[in-house]
């Protein structure tokens, strides 16, 4: 399951203040009950993840980002079932969220093709890029043994029956990342989103497909999902609500593809793009949290997408450290 990966950030992060820096306040996720043996594990603006109990083991959608808070997770299950954890579905690669896999051995990982893919391409650096990132969010990161690698892949989509519950895995498209898939329990009508979606919440694209991303939104909306467990903020409950965070994803980023297309237009540099874009979106969406750490990443995303370049460059510490230097110095 796993490859050694050291755990440690870049020195030259240590002269870059991010605006991740100064989120110290720790959230206490929550358990919520979505529907009868399917959780939500929330937090107020950290990744979230749930879980689904058969009657012959648990279904885990996302881990964490390391053992030591999985365990937390785990302890989350143990509250309401004896079951062992058989499954983790894993929504995209990002290390925040599935680096915590290790602490479930013998658990059979499921992800998209594509998921494996970006592993195997970007994994170690997107590592240690988002450990200097949200510090805060790598808790225990020594107890890290390497990546996290799937077991069973799928292209399109994979169904699983669990106590004749039907769920189904489905990549409907990029979006956030090259590999985003859904878990979707169709007779209940609940969908976890992972990154696709978040609920009034900074969207992170800086490793997004921006235009792909709204048609993929599209094919979530036909759904009709009437309970989602966004990638980040509280779980909705009814259709309304759904289709109105599904939408905020939407305008989140659509406006910084036209804010930085009509930047383009105008022949800005790139800093110039991201004073635009921070200025154009700061009234409607600069209270969302995370806002003022992923717009920089997301702004560069745009104008690397919109001047030609197809799949994102990988992120590393350093870059992470030379574009933040470049905005803000």
């Amino acid at each position: 399951m796993t490859n050694a990966t050291p755990g440690q950030n870049n020195s030259a992060l240590k002269h870059v203040s991010f605006a991740s820096a100064s989120d110290t306040r720790e959230q206490k996720a929550r358990l919520v009950e979505l529907a009868k043996d399917v959780y939500g594990f929330v937090s107020d603006f950290d990744p979230n993840c749930g879980f689904i109990v058969g009657e012959d083991g648990v279904l885990l959608i996302d881990t964490r980002a390391t053992p030591t808070l999985a365990r937390e997770l785990r302890a989350a299950v143990e509250s309401v079932t004896d079951k062992p954890i058989k499954w983790i579905f894993l929504t995209h690669y990002h290390a925040v969220r599935v680096l915590g896999a290790s602490a479930f051995e013998g658990a059979t990982i499921i992800s998209s093709a594509e998921t494996y893919q970006w592993i195997c391409e970007r994994g170690e650096q997107d590592f240690a890029s988002e450990a200097g990132r949200f510090p805060r969010l790598f808790g225990g990161i020594d107890e890290i043994p390497g990546l996290t690698r799937p077991h069973l892949t799928f292209s399109g989509s994979l169904d699983l029956l669990i106590s004749g519950r039907k769920i189904e895995f489905r990549h409907f498209g990029a979006g956030h990342s090259f590999g985003d898939s859904v878990c979707w329990l169709p007779e209940e009508k609940i969908l976890f989103s992972g990154d696709l979606v978040e609920n009034q919440c900074g969207v992170y694209a800086g490793d997004g497909y921006l235009r792909a991303w709204g048609r993929t939104l599209e094919r979530l909306l036909a759904l009709e999902a009437e309970v989602l467990v966004p990638g980040r903020g509280a779980p909705l409950r009814g259709a309304e609500d759904v289709e109105a965070a599904i939408e905020g994803t939407r305008r989140f980023v659509q406006t910084i593809i036209d804010t930085v297309g009509r930047g383009i237009d105008d022949k800005l540099s790139l800093k110039e793009c991201y004073a635009l874009t921070l200025a154009t979106m700061q009234p409607e969406f600069g209270h969302w949290p995370v806002f003022q750490h992923v717009l920089p990443f997301d702004v560069t995303r745009a104008y690397e997408e919109l001047t030609g370049t197809e799949h994102p460059t990988v992120w590393t510490a350093d870059r992470d450290a030379e574009l933040w230097a470049t905005l803000h110095g």
